[in-house]
């Protein structure tokens, strides 16, 4: 026994990484130093996990996910949720509030008639019948009761915009509860990390809106969050428009001044409701308003290509 362990080979540290498809709809890819593999692996799987769980109760395409149960009686009564749903939808709410709406999840009384797969789009008329539900103002939360209520008839939410920043900032708390403290967790266009690359930073690439395969510029992150929202993750051409699914919560249509929005901050919740908001704001009134935050850069990429940088991250 003596001799077999003396000729156990050691533990080496080493950085794992894993890659799979499909789960909230899109890629999740995450990156962990791990002085022992196989805690390594657990705690990936931990991650994915989480991912799925998420996803199973936010879901908007799922009918038993507690989203789509809310969508389905809130208009009717009050309905009692779960705390997470509850803070996450708190969070929301915050967002409307400090963008004057440019950010509000009940775009989805609009949003919910667009299908990106299938070429379909609402008649002009379909969205001015929708867009009075659309207003984040009657999305009613009762703290003492946990509940949520729509005080409008035909209102739904959608957290699409902020639920993956949401799961990749939970995925981060899992590897730190389980002591890895140089970790990646991305979910599509989010994206965190925990500390650094020993010595060097992680690098992030914002993708370049035409060439699929083209890397646009990197930036160099140590803990932080980053989130791209682009018009090229789900939408379709016709007539020579793009439909795309960031939707402007005032008019119903998606907004074409911006083709691309990377915002930086510390965590992926907020950097994925920011980029929602810049996208919608515009080049200038978006860095404008990032401006004014004090926790936030961003990096638009506009229709004609012209790249501009919020005050944090222009050259002195």
């Amino acid at each position: 026994a003596v001799l077999a362990g003396a000729m156990a080979s050691p533990a080496r540290a080493e950085w794992i990484e894993r890659t799979v498809d499909g789960t909230m709809g899109t890629r999740i890819h995450v990156e962990l130093w791990a002085e022992e593999r196989a805690a390594g692996e657990a705690a990936i799987d931990a991650v994915m996990r989480e991912m799925d769980r998420i996803d199973a109760a936010m879901s908007t395409y799922k009918p038993t996910s507690e989203v789509s149960r809310v969508n389905a009686g809130a208009a009717r009564a009050p309905m009692r949720i779960s705390r997470e749903l509850f803070d996450l939808l708190s969070t929301a709410v915050e967002y409307s509030r400090i963008t004057d709406g440019a950010f509000d999840i009940t775009y989805a009384s609009v949003g919910y008639l667009y299908n990106y797969k299938t070429h379909v789009k609402p008649t002009e008329t379909q969205i001015q019948a929708a867009l009075p539900a659309v207003d984040w103002h009657y999305l009613i939360l009762d703290e003492a009761q946990h509940s949520v209520r729509f005080a409008r008839p035909g209102m739904r939410i959608d957290l699409g915009g902020i639920a993956k920043g949401y799961a990749v900032d939970r995925g981060i708390q899992i590897l730190k509860d389980r002591g890895f403290t140089h970790s990646m967790v991305n979910a599509g266009g989010d994206t965190r990390v925990s500390g650094d690359r020993f010595g060097k930073p992680w690098i992030g690439g914002i993708r370049h809106p035409d060439p699929k395969d083209e890397i646009a510029m990197r930036i160099p992150l140590v803990d932080a969050a980053f989130s791209t929202s682009g018009d090229y993750e789900r939408f379709f051409d016709e007539g020579g428009v793009r439909y795309h699914h960031i939707i402007d919560p005032k008019t119903g249509h998606s907004p074409h001044a911006v083709r691309s929005v990377t915002v930086i901050a510390s965590n992926a919740t907020r950097t994925d409701g920011l980029t929602k908001t810049v996208f919608i704001l515009g080049p200038k009134d978006g860095i404008d308003f990032i401006n004014s935050l004090p926790d936030a850069d961003a990096i638009v990429i506009a229709a004609d290509g012209k790249v501009s940088y919020s005050k944090g991250l222009q050259p002195p």
